[in-house]
């Protein structure tokens, strides 16, 4: 059945604001569902971690649920699942703890397409144990990261390899389980950025060759809290620094003091919601999830191919990128106009997006457009429609010069 675009709409507060909203990979609006979560736990009695009392035994509960949920969307165990304030947090965590079991001679792979949080953490590990960091280059004209070109750069010195699963500025979709094949072969471990792509499609920590990977619920319609999860084994053979008198059994060891627990709430909450997209499906909540982000990928992809089209029909348009598989994320800059000039005129016209470098440094570095503003961003989510993509293409028109929809024939 096609995705019920209406039905998926009215379960986001937000929108009724009448904002067009397309920043997804900056953080999306929050659903309903979690709001009713976050502020139910808010008013309810709840203590530290406790079995003694029940307010104590809530806390706990909430914990468990959040760890279960994020464990189903993906496709990993609740034990393996660490819970924290942001991937940047959650990820120079773990930078820190490998880090320091590594030497001078070591080297870590890192890819210039990275979100600086899948690249900064590990470049100061390595500085601080003396290893080496070996760089991935994308193809400069079609954003495309190659898996074969890691076969060049991972060898027996390699101890990781830092991969994003969905660019957050091209949505270039990396090979990432050939990229973590080829870093296994060599005794490797890989940690993949999955903040930009778990939102926009199912994700399967096993089959992506993964050994940790990362999310962020306020990226999927939860609140800002974010968890890192892997095989509960792998978390078992590293030792973080930590408080003596706190936890030190897995996973809780790597999460730094009293959570925030009605947000946890709010992340199984965020689960629920995306397992219910797709209003037919049945099964577990796995089962549903696989369903309901499949049906909102496919919705998403045809947006984007209507936007790339668009775009592409747009004269003083210049798109970034043309990978071949692609989150339904497109940055471009107009031939008149600074990317910072761009996004006020969108701003003003009611159109939320980014401009900038988004963090992802190396790529506007590589691309020598940092210093000229970097891009402008629309990036799409399951909530928005045909008609705002539309409205975003006449307004593009219009401030590249042309006529806008009115004067030109539109599909």
């Amino acid at each position: 059945m096609p995705f019920d675009i209406a039905r998926t709409r009215a379960t986001y507060p937000a929108l009724a604001e009448g904002f067009v909203h397309l920043d997804g990979a900056g953080g999306t609006q929050t659903a309903g569902p979690v709001i009713d979560a976050v502020t139910a736990a808010m008013r309810a009695a709840v203590g530290n971690r406790s079995a003694a009392f029940a307010p104590g035994r809530r806390s706990l509960e909430m914990v468990a649920a959040a760890r279960s949920a994020v464990a189903d969307l993906l496709g990993a165990e609740p034990a393996g699942v660490v819970l924290g304030p942001s991937a940047t947090a959650l990820t120079y965590t773990l930078a820190r703890t490998l880090g320091a079991g590594w030497r001078p001679g070591d080297e870590v792979v890192l890819s210039r397409l990275d979100h600086d949080a899948n690249v900064r953490p590990w470049v100061q590990a390595a500085e601080a144990a003396g290893a080496t960091v070996r760089w991935a280059e994308f193809d400069r004209d079609t954003a495309e990261l190659p898996a074969a070109r890691y076969a060049e750069l991972v060898g027996e010195r390699t101890r990781l390899v830092a991969v994003t699963a969905g660019s957050n500025a091209t949505g270039t979709v990396p090979d990432v389980a050939a990229i973590a094949a080829i870093a296994h072969a060599a005794g490797a471990l890989v940690c993949v950025d999955g903040v930009h792509s778990v939102p926009h499609g199912p994700t399967d920590l096993a089959a992506s060759g993964a050994d940790f990977l990362v999310t962020s619920a306020y990226k999927w319609s939860g609140p800002h809290l974010a968890a890192m999860a892997a095989d509960p084994a792998a978390w078992e053979r590293l030792r973080p620094a930590k408080l003596l008198p706190s936890a030190d059994t897995v996973p809780e060891r790597f999460e730094y003091g009293t959570p925030s627990f009605p947000l946890l709430a709010g992340v199984a909450a965020a689960v629920d919601h995306l397992a219910g997209l797709d209003p037919t499906a049945t099964g577990s909540r796995r089962e549903r999830l696989l369903a309901g982000l499949t049906a909102a990928r496919a919705y998403e992809e045809s947006l984007l191919e209507r936007l790339l089209a668009g775009l592409a029909a747009l004269p003083g348009v210049r798109v970034l990128g043309s990978p071949a598989r692609r989150c339904p994320t497109v940055s471009f800059r107009l031939a008149t106009l600074t990317p910072q000039e761009t996004q006020e005129k969108l701003g003003a016209a009611g159109f939320c997006l980014s401009a900038g470098d988004y963090y992802a440094y190396e790529y506007f570095q590589a691309m020598g457009l940092r210093d000229s503003g970097g891009a402008v961003r629309a990036s799409l989510y399951h909530y928005n429609t045909v008609d705002e993509v539309d409205r975003l293409l006449d307004e593009v028109d219009r401030l590249a010069g042309g006529p806008g929809r009115d004067g030109r024939v539109t599909g």
